[in-house]
């Protein structure tokens, strides 16, 4: 039986099609590189993407999709996706139609009310053009203008879903504007007096704003991108009716609803960095662009589950989200949907800041975040999320509750005031959130609960002598409270790490070993001066920490620092990674202790080179055998006066050189850089190290440029080393009658990203 309705709408497009005298059509399908055709003209576009030259990895093609609404679809990455068309044009008076499906993945913070654009032809200081385009959590418009008006017109409300497929139209003639959603309308203009189009003498752009802000004062990295897949793009030089825009959307249809997006398309894609020489392999990272510290670490129904401060929009700081990964083992991860995001309202419109995790009266795991919302003063608050889906390994789905759960008290710095971490002591559950108190440096604020939603301030956790240590800084971020041991009475001893901020800081990661006074409420450390636990200068930052309910001990994350100076983030694509997990212990002395996980070892691929009690000299004639930038290194020197070590991601030339080194003289323990890099001028880091008379043993982790060596589990140096692919030679160092006890060296194994079920 013929379908009436069906052939009905198809006559109604051809007559559509045959009366959009002169139109744009980009169908989004692939047809060879980054070529893109354009259907009316005939001609063909090149899609702008950052590594179809690539600067640091093989180069690759945009981001072709096959989840689409016909045919393929493009994935714009949200920061170096876009097409320029310089041939297109509208005339003046004309009406016209703009339509395409989008899919966002991600929405940009929107500075000075600029579009993420879909598509532009603008020009705002003659008021001239037109442009379509999202901005903050979702919400969305249509602007154009007639040379003395500039008219914009918003949907506010019916905001767009992430990673889901919406129609929209927007029409125009001189009489009204309207804009559509899946062929509904939303909103409409009606003018008071006919309205006359002016073009705009620019580019048609699609994905990017024609006129968009940079990152920062005087930056060349741009924003104001399209985040997220696009499809089927027309313009049509009229304006259409109401009926004839939801006939279009219904004939795209299978069904009743638009065709779902498979995840792969459309989540970021660790694949697109394959060959990358820089980007390490078996340290967790975000997929694609930036990340912060890893934090809000909980184990829950056998699963680990890590957070981590997250901009999927581009690798640069803004905008901050929670990526989410999920593991067995603290090594192992997968990677979940994005947590948390900024959502409109008054709890986290401008960031989802750091926090920390605990678990309420029933056991089910909290997140603690900072909510961050730039109307209010101050603008920091603390605010929590609960699984939506208590039955679901992974906890892929997080809620925000609706109200913040605590707020800064009046006698700590203005807008200094996050990160909290929670922990639970019999009933009581205790939160500390980091801050500053003016003239005093930075602090820890503590607060009570009963139930770990309602909390009272306590007071200060513990305040240092700024006068004494400055490098302290005026503000602490991520405090971190774990137990460590006990003292010889019994007493529960802890260890109280923090990162300070704001000059005169020293952004590292400090800590002291002491007790809790529950009567006073406060931290009482064994030693006034804070303790470091790495060397490398701001390689070791933003620590977190929790209890591994597996091996009872505590376990400290960090952020490894990209330290990009010299190579542009642009390029690279991403920004930063999480440093190996450690896990914290007190020697014979009752002092830290600390190395990676035990399951960092699952990594371990081919056992490459095993010596024991060798000459140095023998020693280096096996050495110069292996080569490699993803190794594990394990190395014990016999005791010996003179300086001893390791050249690692040595070129063959020796241009380019990192020696790790241990001076017995003056008990140094340290990285010389100064050859390491040919892209980079690199220094030296080093700090004392009491071997307590042992001999010297050294583990040394190369993951591509990462570079994290710990001596006599008691010191570690976590530091970054841009060498070129060549540089990927080993030699020891030390005179000549010096022994080598023992050598192994493993190739490491990347961690097999996956998506969680």
């Amino acid at each position: 039986m013929l379908n009436i309705n069906r052939w009905g709408s198809l006559f109604l497009l051809l007559l559509i099609s045959i009366s959009a005298q002169g139109q744009l059509h980009y169908k989004f399908d692939h047809t060879g590189g980054e070529v893109l055709h354009e259907e009316v003209s005939g001609k063909d576009y090149t899609v702008e993407y950052v590594f179809t030259d690539a600067k640091y990895k093989p180069n690759s093609e945009p981001l072709w999709r096959e989840s689409s609404i016909s045919g393929q679809s493009l994935l714009f990455d949200g920061y170096s996706t876009y097409i320029v068309n310089e041939d297109f044009a509208i005339n003046e008076g004309k009406g016209f139609t703009v339509s395409v499906w989008v899919a966002p993945r991600a929405f940009e913070w929107g500075r000075d009310g600029k579009l993420s654009s879909i598509v532009n032809q603008q020009d705002l200081e003659t008021k001239q053009g037109f442009a379509m385009g999202m901005h903050r959590h979702g919400s969305w418009s249509f602007h154009v203008g007639n040379g003395q008006e500039w008219i914009e017109l918003w949907e506010v409300e019916k905001l767009l879903p992430k990673n889901e497929w919406s129609y929209l139209t927007a029409t125009i003639n001189q009489e009204s504007v309207s804009l559509f959603l899946n062929g509904e309308k939303v909103q409409e203009k009606v003018f008071e007096e006919p309205f006359v189009f002016s073009p705009a003498d620019e580019p048609l752009i699609v994905g990017r704003h024609n006129d968009p802000n940079p990152l920062y004062p005087g930056s060349e990295f741009m924003v104001n991108m399209f985040n997220g897949l696009m499809d089927d793009l027309k313009i049509e030089f009229d304006s259409r009716e109401d009926a004839e825009i939801k006939e279009s959307y219904q004939t795209y249809l299978n069904g009743d609803t638009a065709p779902k997006i498979a995840d792969a398309d459309i989540f970021l894609d660790y694949d697109k960095y394959e060959g990358d020489r820089f980007r390490p392999l078996y340290h967790a990272i975000a997929p694609a662009h930036w990340m912060n510290e890893p934090h809000a670490p909980f184990f829950f129904n056998g699963k680990y589950h890590l957070f981590y401060q997250h901009n999927p929009t581009g690798p640069y700081w803004r905008q901050i989200h929670w990526g989410h990964w999920v593991s067995d083992d603290m090594i192992n991860w997968k990677h979940a949907p994005i947590a948390l995001a900024p959502e409109k309202g008054e709890l986290t419109p401008d960031g989802i800041w750091s926090g920390g995790a605990g678990f309420d009266p029933d056991g089910n795991p909290l997140l603690y975040f900072t909510a961050g919302n730039d109307d209010l003063m101050p603008n920091q608050a603390v605010a929590i999320a609960f699984p939506k889906d208590l039955d679901d390994p992974n906890l892929k789905e997080w809620e925000m509750h609706p109200e913040l759960v605590a707020e800064k008290p009046e006698e700590y710095l203005e807008n200094e005031f996050r990160d909290a971490f929670v922990w639970q002591d019999e009933d009581k559950w205790y939160m500390l959130v980091g801050t500053g108190l003016e003239g005093r440096g930075g602090s820890a604020s503590l607060f009570e609960s009963d139930n770990a939603y309602q909390w009272e301030y306590l007071n200060p956790f513990y305040i240092s002598d700024f006068d004494k240590y400055p490098y302290l800084g005026l503000v602490w971020e991520l405090p971190v409270f774990l137990p460590i041991g006990k003292y010889e009475s019994g007493e529960d001893r802890f260890i109280f790490l923090i990162s300070p901020v704001r000059d005169p800081a020293d952004v590292e990661v400090f800590y002291w070993l002491g007790r809790f006074d529950k009567e006073e409420q406060k931290f009482v450390p064994d030693q006034e001066a804070p303790q470091l636990m790495d060397y490398g200068d701001f390689g070791f930052t933003g620590p977190s920490g929790m209890m591994d309910p597996a091996s009872g001990k505590p376990v400290v994350f960090t952020i490894a620092q990209g330290k990009h100076n010299g190579i542009d983030p642009f390029e690279l694509g991403w920004a930063h990674n999480a440093g190996l997990p450690v896990v914290l212990d007190l020697d014979d002395d009752g002092d830290l202790a600390f190395e990676p996980v035990p399951a960092i070892e699952s990594l371990r691929g081919d056992l490459l080179l095993e010596l024991e009690n060798v000459p140095i000299k023998e020693a280096n004639e096996r050495l110069a055998e292996i080569a490699g930038d993803d190794l594990e290194i394990l190395l014990n020197f016999a005791s010996s006066k003179e300086k001893k070590g390791i050249t690692v991601r040595k070129s063959p030339n020796e241009e380019e050189l990192t020696l790790i080194y241990y001076n017995p003289e003056n008990s140094m323990f340290g990285v010389d850089r100064t050859k390491s890099s040919k892209l980079q001028k690199l220094g030296i880091d080093e700090g004392e190290l009491d071997l307590k008379g042992e001999a010297l043993e050294l583990r040394v982790f190369l993951d591509k440029s990462m570079l994290e060596i710990y001596a006599n589990k008691r010191k570690s140096i976590t530091t970054r080393v841009y060498a070129e692919q060549d540089a990927t030679g080993l030699t020891l160092i030390g005179e000549d009658d010096l022994i080598v006890q023992s050598l192994k060296i493993w190739r490491m194994k990347p961690i097999d990203w996956q998506c969680v079920d």
